[in-house]
């Protein structure tokens, strides 16, 4: 049998990939198990800001896997304590929690604003509220799901978590209308990737915080996709001109080799957790920390977040140039493409071609390369997106 055959036979089906199977990766690239090399046009979702398998990142996991690998959080160990301290320098934030993956980095955001909106706020007890919008994708846990406004996230998964609002996504004035004085928090992303690379008209974000701040409500970021210099900086809240009260943080915080992720936030809202409160026998481990540091350590000194914004804005405006999209939207190098059909067959035409990406909510493209792409591997691919889709 196939690998492919294989993973259709003895795997559960909740997946549908297009039909290749990758065998190795190095920058930018990846090749099939035929040999044949192809331009990663998705990046795991983002994970793979460095590029596959980056030297120093792989360096980083390799020296720490010859030396311990796991201890628990029972006991401490030499990496968790600079890798806390260098992303909450990146981060802006005090405090940040370790976890492993970014629905876990959510899960651990709804338990802080849940306990602060008890403890500080005065929220009586399991009566706090947590306003979402529609079209959000924060994971697949049961309680995220059931905040989704996605039908097919939620069929047949009920009953759900109470506790959570949804309303429009980019309509301050509904937001507004959705607290009360039992609201903890905002939960929101900075650009909605899954939901189609959706951006939120201008001065959204700024009149989110000033609601957040008036009614003392945290607002907290979904940065798991947008962060990490993915949108041409190195937070997707910095292009609005805002500090949100804490963040989740995931994908290419393991810089595409191992699950890490985290909840930053500062002292006022992570410090309502006490011990046994909350917790990962992984998270935090010494490799998660070691890699955690080094594809934070190649994302700032290679500049990766001026490269997006550059690339981006470039790969963006080469897309507008074809008759074929309905609309261009995105933001440094995570961008989607809007057609007036299904999404999939453009997608299967791509990789036939050598370009893999991944169609989303039925009738858009999402092309997010790795942030180390060459201008010279976006030059080649815009000539077969041009042929595909011209």
């Amino acid at each position: 049998m196939s690998h492919i055959e294989l993973a259709e036979r003895y795997g559960a089906r909740n997946y549908h990939p297009l039909p290749v199977t990758l065998v190795r990766g190095e920058g930018e690239w990846v090749w099939d198990d035929a040999g044949n090399r192809y331009l990663d046009m998705l990046s795991a979702y983002s994970a793979v800001n460095q590029g596959h398998l980056h030297p120093r990142v792989v360096a980083a996991a390799t020296a720490q896997l010859g030396r311990i690998a796991l201890t628990s959080r029972a006991f401490h160990n030499d990496r968790l304590g600079p890798f806390l301290a260098r992303l909450a320098a990146v981060s802006g934030f005090a405090r940040v929690l370790p976890m492993n993956t970014g629905a876990e980095a959510v899960e651990t955001a709804i338990k802080a604003a849940r306990k602060w909106a008890f403890q500080v706020k005065g929220v009586p007890a399991d009566a706090a509220e947590i306003v979402v919008a529609e079209g959000n994708f924060h994971g697949r846990t049961t309680t995220i799901v059931g905040f989704s406004t996605e039908e097919q996230y939620r069929l047949g998964f009920g009953p759900f978590t109470p506790g959570f609002r949804a309303v429009p996504f980019g309509d301050a004035d509904a937001l507004e209308a959705a607290i009360t004085p039992r609201t903890a928090a905002v939960l929101l992303e900075p650009i909605q990737g899954e939901g189609g690379v959706i951006l939120p008209p201008p001065g959204y974000f700024a009149r989110v915080r000033e609601l957040c701040t008036r009614h003392n409500v945290l607002l907290i970021l979904d940065e798991i996709q947008t962060g990490l210099c993915r949108t041409g900086r190195t937070w997707a809240f910095e292009h609005e001109g805002i500090r949100p009260d804490a963040i989740c943080v995931g994908k290419a915080l393991g810089g595409g080799i191992y699950p890490v992720s985290a909840f930053c936030a500062d002292s006022a809202v992570m410090d309502v957790f006490t011990p046994g409160d909350h917790g990962s026998t992984f998270g935090g481990n010494p490799v998660a920390s070691a890699i955690g540091l080094a594809a934070l350590d190649v994302l700032e000194s290679e500049h990766l977040a001026a490269r997006a914004a550059e690339n981006g804005a470039w790969l963006m405006a080469e897309l507008r140039r074809l008759r074929t999209p309905v609309e261009v939207r995105g933001r440094g190098l995570l961008i989607g493409v809007e057609l007036d059909r299904d999404a999939r067959p453009v997608c299967e035409a791509l990789m036939r071609r050598g370009i893999l990406c991944k169609d989303t909510h039925h009738t858009v493209v999402r092309f997010a390369p790795p942030l180390v792409v060459a201008r010279e591997a976006l030059e080649h691919a815009m000539g077969v997106i041009a042929e595909v889709m011209p």
